[in-house]
């Protein structure tokens, strides 16, 4: 069965999170996952730390398990018991544990909320889903503030039309585009249509791109834009796009997409989420 893993911290971001999974879950038939990591409380004082006893950590256990549950309870009446629901309440570090999961249950995709509207869910969200970015090698579907679930017909690729065959995951673009029954636009951004290497290489590339990918028929659009992620968001925007994949080799796109102050509010302003997947 496809499963959908949500890590949760129970803030508003990944509340969010769960909702747009939740409907997607039901859209594609698909099971979930709700994790929870929870840490040892350690208490700040002038003392020595002492060790933290049995009890508390018992207790974080514990309460952590209810509110997963009560989570739980509460999509099983909002889908009429029909998506199955599993909890994972585990001790240690978020990004350790969501792999160790993840491996298990190998999901279609880990979706997680990006930044929240204040400091600390900005602080604690953000620095956990970029860290998921960039160590999971499973896809993460980053779903922006306020976003909710309308299906999934116009998916975007940004691509830089370099080294396609060892760096595009065709596989699981195609298994996305005909999961959801969705058009796919490949988008390639470049300022200066004079460089000749960039329209010989990128022909090749294309070319080697449209064969690994003619069966499910992309298209093609090359924007001359002076800012890859500006060109994307607003392609995005413009054409009414329901999700946008992107390959974050060694970084530096996904760095855009959630670091430059002008990118970044863009992203978390258009509610379109964002697929990181590994090459």
């Amino acid at each position: 069965m496809k499963t959908l893993v949500v890590p949760t911290d129970f803030s508003s971001v990944s509340v969010n999170a769960l909702n747009y999974a939740v409907d997607m879950a039901q859209a594609i038939n698909a099971g979930i996952v709700l994790l929870h990591v929870y840490n040892i409380p350690v208490s700040y004082t002038d003392a020595p730390v002492s060790p933290v006893s049995t009890i508390s950590i018992e207790e974080v256990k514990r309460t952590s398990e209810e509110r997963l549950e009560e989570m739980k309870r509460n999509i099983m009446h909002i889908t009429s018991g029909q998506l199955e629901v599993l909890t994972e309440a585990r001790l240690g570090d978020t990004i350790d544990e969501l792999e160790e999961l993840c491996k298990s249950v190998q999901p279609l995709a880990v979706i997680m909320g990006s930044h929240g509207s204040t400091g600390f869910e900005r602080l604690i969200m953000g620095s956990t889903t970029l860290t998921a970015i960039r160590h999971l090698k499973f896809p993460v579907i980053v779903v922006p503030p306020g976003t909710t679930y309308h299906g999934i017909k116009r998916i975007g690729l940004a691509c830089d039309f370099k080294d396609v065959v060892e760096s595009i995951p065709v596989d699981y673009i195609k298994n996305m585009v005909n999961e959801f029954g969705a058009e796919l636009y490949v988008l390639n951004v470049h300022y200066n249509d004079d460089d000749k290497h960039y329209k010989d290489e990128t022909i090749l590339e294309s070319a080697y791109l449209d064969a690994m990918l003619q069966d499910i028929k992309p298209i093609y659009f090359f924007l001359n834009k002076k800012d890859v992620v500006d060109g994307i968001n607003e392609f995005a925007e413009q054409n009414n796009l329901d999700m946008v994949m992107v390959i974050p080799k060694k970084h530096r796109l996904i760095d855009s997409l959630f670091h430059k102050s002008r990118s970044r509010e863009l992203v978390t302003h258009s509610h379109i989420p964002i697929v990181s997947i590994h090459e």
